[in-house]
């Protein structure tokens, strides 16, 4: 059985690549079933939605930049990075954080 490389992924370090193949595996986004939870090395509980690749499993921490990132997809946007390039997904302000 081979084993896939884990990779645990912020937002921050998103590649377009795994954005992408967040979006085709949630096309309506993803729900509690498809979360997972764990602890990280610092006992900090963490929760994911796994997406896989032929050689790696990608844990992306749930956030609500991830969410609205998801929600607004154009693989368009992308067509001038690297797949693999993080600078690629610009860091989204967040509305009701900028509300008073």
């Amino acid at each position: 059985m081979d084993q896939l490389k884990r990779v645990i992924v912020d937002f921050k370090k998103l590649t377009p690549e795994v954005l992408k193949l967040l979006v085709e595996r949630y096309p309506d986004g993803y729900d509690d079933d498809d979360i997972i939870s764990f602890r990280n090395a610092s006992g900090q509980r963490i929760e994911a939605v796994e997406v896989k690749t032929e050689d790696t499993k990608y844990l992306v921490k749930i956030s609500e930049k991830l969410e609205v990132t998801m929600a607004n997809y154009d693989e368009e946007d992308y067509e001038d990075y690297e797949p693999d390039d993080p600078e690629a997904i610009p860091d989204i302000p967040l509305e009701d954080q900028e509300e008073e």
